[in-house]
């Protein structure tokens, strides 16, 4: 499932530095003539695409990319030192559009391409650029030129790697609220969720992950029934499925194990290949029981299924265990991600 990810960001190039004015002025040499030298160019801004990142995730922290400025010339026709070139790693498949002029910069599909986006401004001349025959002692310098400032637009189409399912109601859009800064809406009624959310989860720097809320779907969705079955074969292009499961013995649509098992019907009703895709039990609304009951109530929704997988307890509007399942999640497509390279 794609959607566009997002972020608004400011890059300064470097300003070239100043031409200066200097004469040679030693013992034995009364004529030295001028010798001022030249600044050093500004460095420029490039993105370059970079396969570690898969999100715009990092872009919304930090917004405003700056090179350096090239420095002054000095005497003895030195030249300044130029300015250092900024390199910025932006995820595969981002589109850079200049946000005042709407003029596509660049589209980084290919891993190390580069775009420059703002042009480093070009040195000053010294005073010894301008002698000549007739002006043996110019007096004359330019200073360096201004570099390039943009306000920029990232857009990036992403592929949702984690979707979550389950019955309506069972929590997905509170986790994704949770776990990103999505915010889909949240009611008390099934069927809250119409149409797919997704949200960016941020585990740390350059470690993030799309995960989507896929409506909740009821028996009978791989022949039409409810909202679900126009988002189920979009599933099959996640990399890992999330089954959320309300635990609560009041708020759920019926009993939590036949609520699993008719899901688990309707997808291999859909796809063969779908039903056998990763998918970890995640047993949400921890909140609504009491210690004492938790663990039975959650021991007899696995044993119930005989369930093998991994199994996560969590309360997903109290945001309890919610940070543990995002960097399991992260670990998990990591290792994936390891080994697809290594199979390259």
């Amino acid at each position: 499932m794609k959607f566009i990810d997002e972020a608004i960001v400011r890059v300064e190039a470097g300003n070239g530095g100043n031409g200066v004015i200097g004469f040679r002025r030693e013992k034995y040499i009364p004529f030295g003539g001028p010798d001022g030298g030249d600044g050093g160019d500004g460095g420029s801004v490039i993105f370059e695409a970079c396969e570690d990142l898969n999100t715009l995730a990092d872009f919304r922290f930090q917004k405003m990319f700056r090179a350096e400025h090239g420095k002054k010339g000095s005497g003895a026709q030195c030249t300044g030192k130029g300015g250092d070139d900024l390199i910025v790693p932006v995820p595969l498949g981002t589109i850079i559009t200049d946000q005042e002029t709407d003029e596509v910069i660049g589209d980084l599909i290919t891993v190390g391409q580069r775009v420059k986006v703002a042009q480093g401004g070009f040195h000053g001349l010294g005073n010894a650029r301008f002698k000549s025959s007739t002006n043996r002692a110019p007096r004359k310098q330019t200073d360096g030129t201004p570099g390039e400032h943009r306000v920029l637009q990232l857009e990036m189409k992403l592929l949702a790697e984690v979707g979550l399912l389950g019955m309506p109601n069972a929590g997905k859009s509170t986790l994704i609220r949770s776990i990103s800064s999505a915010r889909p809406k949240v009611a008390d009624y099934p069927f809250t969720t119409l149409y797919p959310n997704l949200g960016v989860v941020s585990v740390e720097a350059h470690r993030s992950f799309v995960v989507a809320d896929i409506p909740g779907l009821i028996e009978g969705a791989a022949e039409g029934a409810g909202l679900g079955i126009q988002f189920l074969k979009h599933l099959s292009r996640t990399g890992l499925l999330l089954h959320l499961v309300d635990i609560s013995p009041f708020g759920g649509t019926g009993d939590p194990v036949d609520d699993v098992k008719k899901i688990e019907k309707e997808l291999e009703k859909f796809s063969d290949e779908l039903a056998l895709q990763d998918r970890w039990l995640v047993l949400n609304k921890l909140d609504l029981l009491s210690d004492e009951d938790q663990e039975s109530r959650c021991q007899e929704i696995i044993d119930g299924l005989d369930w093998q997988g991994p199994v996560f307890k969590i309360s997903a509007i109290q945001k309890h265990g919610t940070s543990d399942l995002s960097y399991k999640i992260m670990e998990y497509l990591e290792e994936n991600r390891d080994k697809e390279q290594d199979e390259i």
